[in-house]
């Protein structure tokens, strides 16, 4: 499928070796920024569940929101460079709601690992967290950030 440009009225076409670039340079960027906040999410999983006593859910959920703070700042400020609102409450409003829907996946798949598969809560994080990673980039990528000019 093509897609016309308004100044040359000639079809170009949707997949260009510079989109593919900006598509994975993003990837890479939201990889490292998801590093970091994969990070604060874990250490506050273990510190609420080993050094606090909390429920794995319960604490999978306060490590999760944290690492959405920051995700986001890094997001705004390192990853992605052009953006589709001007308003930054409508952009956080969709981090927020990418984040919610990626909160229930993360809550379903820790309960399905931990409580049904029985996988000690350190593994069914790390294989929670990849797909979870996928989901995020690719629906706040494509619906809070703009496609490439390219």
């Amino acid at each position: 499928m093509s897609v016309t440009s308004a100044r040359e009225g000639a079809p170009t076409p949707r997949f260009t070796p510079a989109r593919l670039m900006r598509f994975l340079r993003d990837m890479v960027r939201y990889a490292a920024a998801s590093l970091f906040a994969l990070a604060l999410d874990y250490a506050v999983l273990l510190t609420l569940t080993k050094g606090l006593g909390v429920g794995y859910l319960q604490a999978a959920a306060a490590g999760f929101l944290s690492g959405l703070g920051l995700i986001y700042l890094l997001s705004i400020r390192y990853v992605f460079e052009g953006r589709r609102s001007r308003a930054p409450s409508t952009e956080m409003l969709g981090f927020l709601v990418t984040g919610v829907v990626g909160l229930t996946l993360t809550e379903a798949l820790m309960g399905l690992f931990v409580g049904q598969f029985c996988l000690p809560v350190p593994l069914a994080k790390a294989a929670t967290a990849g797909f979870v990673f996928m989901f995020n980039f690719l629906t706040r990528r494509g619906l809070l950030f703009k496609a490439a000019n390219a």
